[in-house]
């Protein structure tokens, strides 16, 4: 049976595409265009309660704030030089322009978190469908066309990803301090990083990354299709090795790309665990959003051969890689914060001190909530109970992103406003309306995958 895109969706997902338009260019002509003008506009927002990270002003210096004093040339062995009076001016200016690029980047930083959101979900789904194909499971093939739909994302999100990285690259905006080179001109330990931190191998780089994921997943949707009109199964073992073959260069280029795409906006810091956290974040996003479609597709008469066995086994991922995402970020966060080493304390310190909220409710929705709720074996089987905790999860590691990217490059100048809203509906209804219309091309059962018998009778 092929799916048609109801009306009602498809106008759906241009009402999100368009109000979100709306609100990204609402935060981007509302953004400062002098340093003056930055000034007032966190005046006010002190005077109206809303800085300082929604508290009282934090006492403590970020990375970013940092280098834009090496930037201006106030180093402690310039400093020591100097008159008190000339420094207290100096550095005075040099945050006021440093609070100038924080707050022009906050439009940049929420188009850039929700574009590397609903494009981490495809990219999560590639290594879930990846893995399937390359374990040979029985259970799932039912449910492979789902996973190309939502994979099919993979292309026009990498695309504005790629797009919002370049024009990092040519300095529209700051969300990457280590790309002006007078930054890295004062600082020693971007100097040693500058042969990995270059603009250009950067986007080379990303080029790399994204061309392997995309065209595996273009050429394994063209075996899996392949393969339904084919009258031997040559096309389901090529799948299958090239599938085992893609999970190396994906689980080498997934960590490499966390590093690039966000660890690097905070360039002093970093973490040997961090490309594993990431993909845990996109990981279970993906499978998520795997359990909802599938869902709405029954929802609609669609997948009647997909069972409440399919659904639970879906749920059991969610709850299984919310459990190891918790591990994850535990075991980052516990022995920083243990160890208390300046360089690398400072990271939480600073989530901790300006985004309390986002952070620790993003460890709610992350970890207690899935916990509680997904834990129970017969939930797992209730659709709209999964529907409510993918939703929570969704939103969770939303923030789990949110968290990775704003105190970077905004800094305590944050608050979920309407370029933040703006970025999730413009996102979200792109993404509709891609992966549905991919949905309709073709049939949403596989025909002629050697395991979808087993599949079909899959009872747990």
């Amino acid at each position: 049976m092929k799916y048609t895109f109801s009306n009602r969706l498809k106008i759906g997902s241009y009402v999100l595409m368009a109000v979100g338009a709306i609100c990204l260019v609402i935060g981007f002509l509302g953004a400062p265009s002098t340093v003056e003008e930055a000034k007032e506009m966190v005046a006010a927002a002190h005077r109206d309660g809303h800085g300082g990270g929604h508290g009282e002003e934090a006492s403590h210096g970020t990375e970013h704030e940092a280098d834009y004093m090496k930037k201006s040339g106030h180093t402690a062995e310039a400093d020591s030089h100097g008159a008190d009076e000339a420094h207290g001016g100096g550095h005075d200016a040099a945050h006021d322009e440093h609070v100038f690029h924080q707050l022009q980047n906050r439009p940049w930083s929420a188009l850039y978190v929700a574009a590397f959101f609903f494009f981490m979900i495809s990219l999560g789904v590639l290594a879930f469908y990846a893995i399937q194909r390359a374990a040979q499971a029985g259970w799932s093939p039912l449910l492979f066309r789902i996973m190309e739909g939502i994979t099919s994302y993979i292309v026009p999100g990498g695309i504005i990803v790629f797009v919002i990285l370049l024009l990092s690259t040519l300095h529209f905006n700051h969300l990457f301090t280590w790309m002006d080179a007078s930054v890295v001109e004062h600082d020693k330990l971007l100097q040693g990083k500058k042969g990995y931190l270059d603009p250009t191998f950067f986007l080379i780089r990303a080029a790399i990354f994204l061309g392997g994921w995309i065209a595996y997943r273009q050429y394994s949707r063209k075996l899996s299709l392949a393969q339904d009109k084919a009258d031997d199964n040559s096309n389901f073992k090529k799948n299958f090795r090239i599938s085992a073959a893609f999970l190396v260069f994906y689980l080498i280029s997934e960590s490499m790309m966390s590093w690039d795409w966000i660890m690097s906006l905070d360039p002093h810091w970093f973490s040997t665990l961090f490309g594993w956290y990431v993909f845990a974040s996109m990981f279970v996003s993906g499978i998520t959003t795997i359990a909802l479609i599938t869902i709405y597709l029954k929802s609609k008469g669609y997948l009647p051969e997909v069972n409440n066995s399919h659904i639970h086994d879906l749920a059991k991922f969610m709850f299984g890689i919310s459990i190891f995402w918790t591990y994850l970020w535990f075991s980052q966060f516990m022995l920083i914060w243990y160890a208390n080493i300046p360089e690398e304390v400072t990271y939480f310190v600073t989530r901790i001190e300006d985004y309390k909220l986002p952070f620790f409710g993003m460890l709610a929705m992350n970890f207690i909530f899935p916990l509680l709720v997904l834990m129970n074996s017969d939930y797992k089987r209730v659709n709209w109970f999964v529907v409510m905790a993918g939703i929570v999860i969704l939103f969770g590691h939303y923030m789990d992103i949110f968290n990775m990217v704003m105190p970077a490059t905004v800094g305590e100048n944050w608050y979920l406003g309407i370029p933040e809203i703006g970025g999730i509906l413009f996102f979200a209804g792109l993404f509709i309306y891609w992966v549905f219309n991919a949905l309709t091309k073709e049939e949403l059962t596989p025909k002629r995958n050697p395991f979808i018998e087993e599949s079909r009778h899959f009872h747990y």
